[in-house]
């Protein structure tokens, strides 16, 4: 994985809402990337910052009241902040796509789904001719595995089941050959069946257009079957990243180990499902050390006071936990002396 390219770099990101009750930082100094091909998984419950996050990626954090305070998103070489917004919307649906966690409100519903998915075409290739998007959306129709494709174009979202509107914004965010894109939710209104095959879908689409992935969820069992690596998010922070079989088996932050305990075991073995004790802190409410020590087992007297720093723990594996401190200077010290 590490000789792939890194297509987008998200470095230091704070956005921060401004209210009646003061500012709110949704995403506290968040760092990650995402690689050429790769399927990157970030989870963690409502209101974590895992919206707000892809949100600030593609320049769609309402404003008023939200606005990126700090950081970089470089992609190709660009710091998106930095761009207007008219250079923005050349880089989004073109380079970097998204798709909305509820289509059938992301679908117009007095367009068909033609005239949609033409525009997103016609937008970025301002030399095509509309038979020529015509073609490309229903070549997009028929590659996300949707049947009588010619005739749907015609059709208006509201004509169309849930996982058939889900497969037409999958179409309409790939029609622009995105080099990355971001999944909010993908399934999340789906049933159970349609989940699965909008969730191998991608996965198909993945590898055969090598297009890199951001797959936003709270749903563990979405991680575990699609996703490479892993980002688990809490109070708008990281606070562990890795990949996807190490964070399952060797899970380190007190979030995470919560986490994985309250999925139910399919083997119905008679015992009280796990929670974890307290509940999500409002954000912003948490100024000053750990965000999650009022809800941690393994809390030590400086989480109250001093918010710890994502320590290394293993090459490929860092978690925000003052319990992994020590282990993190040992594994400086001997990658001195190996040296």
């Amino acid at each position: 994985m590490s000789d792939r390219k890194e297509l987008l770099q998200v470095r230091g990101l704070q956005t921060t809402f401004f209210t009646d009750d003061g500012e709110i930082p949704a995403v506290d100094n968040v760092d990650f990337s995402v690689r050429e091909g790769e399927i990157l998984g970030i989870v963690g419950e409502s209101g974590c910052g895992k919206s707000v996050s892809a949100l600030s990626i593609m320049g769609l954090v309402p404003s008023p009241p939200g606005k990126i305070t700090g950081g970089q998103i470089i992609f190709d070489g660009k710091d998106l902040t930095k761009l207007s917004q008219k250079e923005m919307r050349k880089v989004r649906g073109n380079d970097v796509a998204m798709i909305f966690q509820e289509p059938m409100t992301s679908l117009n519903p007095l367009f068909t789904i033609g005239n949609q998915l033409m525009e997103a075409v016609l937008i970025h290739h301002k030399d095509w001719s509309k038979k020529q998007a015509r073609n490309r959306a229903v070549e997009m129709m028929q590659l996300v595995g949707l049947p009588r494709a010619e005739e749907l174009i015609k059709e208006y979202p509201h004509q169309l089941s849930g996982g058939m509107r889900q497969r037409v914004m999958i179409a309409m965010a790939l029609v622009c050959d995105p080099k990355v894109l971001i999944a909010d939710e993908p399934t999340t209104a789906l049933d159970v069946t349609i989940q699965a095959q909008i969730l191998q879908l991608m996965k198909e689409l993945n590898k055969r257009l090598n297009t890199a992935v951001i797959m936003i969820t709270h749903d563990l069992g979405v991680v575990a079957e699609t996703c490479e690596r892993v980002i688990v998010m809490y109070g708008g922070q990281v606070v562990e990243e890795g990949p996807v079989q190490l964070i399952f088996n060797d899970p380190q932050h007190p979030y995470t180990k919560g986490l994985i305990q309250s999925v139910p075991d399919m083997r119905f073995k008679k015992q009280r499902l796990y929670s974890i004790p307290g509940s999500v802190p409002k954000p912003g409410s948490i100024r000053t050390g750990c965000r999650f020590a009022a809800r941690c087992e393994f809390v030590l007297d400086q989480c109250s006071v001093t918010n710890p720093d994502l320590y290394q723990t293993s090459p490929v594996h860092n978690t925000r936990c003052f319990l992994y401190e020590e282990k993190e200077v040992s594994l400086i010290d001997r990658a001195v002396v190996e040296s």
